[in-house]
């Protein structure tokens, strides 16, 4: 049995998912930085790895739970990490703010997070403040090099996984 058909790797992306989260949360309420609205996205998207990562964990063994977890965490990981280039671009002044850097969220219908959960999905800030830094990178830069990490090992992933269906 490969690794990808144990719980241990999909609790340990849910695990990462959940750090990125309670990060995001430290940042808000304890270092007092207001999340713009593509920040709530990018905090939307870990929200959609955490969910395909427990898709994973529930049936492991499962190719069609396998599958839906990889597809989530490859559809939300990519889309984070649009955002967090678009975000860096604003702040870097490489991209001009544009109409998606609204001062409310904008979620489906279906999917009213900032309704639902205020306190983690109601946007307070401005796209273009740079408010943090470490090591010279912003928060979004930074976002950009775990959702590339993200990318990566789901990619490192999948080739494990196909090899394990080519030598069977």
């Amino acid at each position: 049995m490969i690794f990808t058909q144990r719980r241990l790797p999909w609790f340990i992306l849910a695990l990462s998912a959940l750090v990125l989260e309670g990060a995001a949360l430290y940042f808000q309420y304890g270092l007092e930085l207001d999340p713009c609205v593509l920040c709530i996205y990018q905090r939307a998207a870990v929200l959609g790895i955490f969910l395909s990562a427990l898709i994973g964990m529930s049936a492991p063994r499962s190719i069609v739970a396998r599958s839906i977890g990889y597809a989530g965490w490859a559809l939300a990981a990519g889309w984070c990490l649009y955002l967090a280039l678009e975000l860096s671009g604003m702040q870097l002044g490489i991209v001009q703010p544009s109409l998606s850097c609204d001062v409310n969220a904008k979620f489906p219908v279906w999917l009213k997070l900032d309704h639902w959960m205020p306190l983690v999905f109601q946007p307070t800030g401005f796209c273009g403040d740079i408010q943090w830094q470490f090591l010279g990178l912003s928060m979004p830069l930074w976002l950009v090099v775990i959702m590339l990490l993200h990318l990566i090992v789901l990619g490192v992933v999948l080739s494990v996984e196909l090899r394990g269906k080519i030598s069977a």
